[in-house]
């Protein structure tokens, strides 16, 4: 196996990792933003995670934990 397959494997798993997670979340809010044509200024990245946290906190049965 090469280092160049090994490398991309790495990587295919952080970034499968990482989406899990909802890492890019707020990365995914600002590109529908922008092409779903709102005209009102996107959340700060502060703002969105916790809106996100309390709609969580409020429908709970959607957690798995």
């Amino acid at each position: 196996m090469s280092t160049g397959t090994v490398k991309d494997g790495l990587r295919g798993f952080v970034r499968f990792f990482r989406d899990v997670m909802g890492e890019d979340a707020y990365q995914k809010y600002v590109t529908f933003h922008q092409s779903s044509g709102c005209t009102s200024a996107p959340l700060t990245e502060r703002e969105f995670w916790k809106d996100k946290m309390d709609r969580q906190d409020s429908n709970p049965e959607g957690r798995c934990c």
